[in-house]
């Protein structure tokens, strides 16, 4: 699928959520969280779009845009998220493998603190 370019998508690193925004309104979210200790792994938990924005590109979209800030942070991605994992494998030059003990801990603070979904 194409990304639409008028989406907008905006991160809330305060609530764990990134979203996008087509027309002004909510189209898409991941909900996440940052792993401990700080600076951590972002971890991807759920990708929702909202049906009358499904097939339109914006849940790539907003994976991808998931990876490039922690590109940007200098910290690996933990997709969690079945949607957010099958991008990543799809696409490895832009989304890197979490290493193993990464993943693990994840889980491990994910059942810890279910809040954190």
């Amino acid at each position: 699928m194409a990304e639409n370019a008028a989406v907008e998508i905006s991160d809330d690193r305060e609530r764990g959520t990134l979203t996008a925004h087509e027309g002004g309104k909510a189209a898409g979210t991941i909900a996440y969280f940052v792993m401990e200790p700080a600076p951590g792994a972002l971890v991807a938990v759920h990708t929702v779009v909202r049906p009358e924005h499904e097939g339109k590109g914006i849940a790539g979209a907003l994976v991808r845009e998931f990876y490039a800030i922690a590109a940007r942070e200098g910290v690996p991605v933990v997709p969690l998220c079945p949607y957010a994992a099958k991008w990543a494998q799809r696409h490895p030059e832009e989304a890197p493998e979490a290493p193993e003990e990464l993943v693990r801990e994840a889980e491990r603070q994910l059942r810890n603190h279910p809040e954190l979904f």
